[in-house]
């Protein structure tokens, strides 16, 4: 089974971007999606972006994740 995570982009600079993940800010590979800009949640899989989600998409799975985060801590 795979996890593949939205992240929002914040920088690109050639073929690499600066995506924000759950608050931290990681640098991710754009080669599998190379229309991806800045301000675009993209499916980020083993540091890959993997597909572009739409905005509405993106929040949806962030907050099913931190609801699964929450009830793992109880």
């Amino acid at each position: 089974m795979c996890l593949a995570i939205p992240a929002l982009i914040e920088s690109i600079e050639d073929k690499e971007a600066e995506a924000e993940i759950g608050g931290i800010t990681r640098r991710i590979s754009l080669w599998l999606t190379p229309e991806a800009k800045v301000g675009d949640y993209v499916l980020v899989h083993t540091g890959y972006a993997i597909n572009i989600l739409d905005e509405g998409e993106a929040e949806e799975t962030l907050n099913l994740l931190r609801e699964i985060a929450e009830l793992a801590g109880e």
